[in-house]
């Protein structure tokens, strides 16, 4: 991954890197907890919160398409990111919206089939030839049948901080198995969260610093390989 260039936007640094998307400008902005932001043509919006239920600056973004891992509050605050034409997708099943296609895989919010926290979403979505997996609040080790349909994506955005989701040594588990391009841990403590997660770092313990890479709240690509090996891309708030 190389450093394209900086600048400024209102009053936040943004770090501005490149990867292939076919020379289509596509831009990847973190809002918190697993609520993530990807445009191009269309704007992705992921597991959106409200802000101030869990104390961290409530979401900025209306999207084309919302998709939604599960009904809880953390997650499911539509009416915070929607407008007149959004598309809502929060049920498993293949889906065509404009230029993205989109998959949801029913998983478990819990190691104990649903018993304890219900069901979850896991969402693979292809956006100008670039594929993303979104996990949600997966609380378990999906079985080979999900593996093998989610496995070898550009960018895989998955849950670190335990308790109510898988925990750093899942995690890590799970990425090995899924091989992506590039990890994105969410779902972590930062400050002000009000939630008794783990922070991030257990989960970046167990990879080489040279393959860690700090990218700031936001990020976009412009023409540049992505990595043949796996990377961690970490965002910030």
């Amino acid at each position: 991954m190389f450093l394209k260039a900086l600048f400024y936007r209102g009053t936040t640094l943004k770090y501005v890197f490149a990867a292939t998307v076919k020379g289509i400008s596509m831009r990847i902005r973190w809002h918190g907890h697993s609520c993530f932001e990807i445009e191009n043509q269309q704007v992705v919006v992921t597991d959106p919160h409200d802000g101030k239920s869990i104390g961290i600056k409530t979401p900025g973004v209306e999207g084309d398409i919302i998709l939604v891992s599960h009904d809880h509050f953390d997650h499911n605050a539509v009416r915070i990111v929607k407008k007149k034409k959004s598309e809502i997708v929060d049920s498993q099943g293949k889906y065509s919206l404009g230029e993205v296609s989109i998959e949801g895989f029913t998983t478990f919010h819990d190691q104990e089939e649903g018993a304890k926290r219900g069901e979850n979403v896991i969402y693979k979505f292809t956006m100008d030839n670039t594929t993303f997996c979104h996990l949600g609040d997966l609380g378990h080790i999906p079985g080979s049948d999900i593996i093998d349909k989610i496995k070898d994506v550009n960018f895989l955005f998955i849950p670190v901080g335990g308790t109510f989701t898988i925990g750093p040594e899942e995690a890590v588990e799970l990425v090995k198995k899924l091989n992506p391009s590039i990890a994105v841990p969410m779902h972590y403590k930062v400050g002000g969260l009000s939630l008794n997660i783990k922070d991030v770092n257990p989960f970046l313990a167990c990879f080489s610093e040279e393959n860690i890479h700090k990218v700031g709240v936001e990020l976009e690509f412009l023409d540049c390989d992505i990595p043949e090996e796996t990377e961690i891309w970490v965002f910030s708030l």
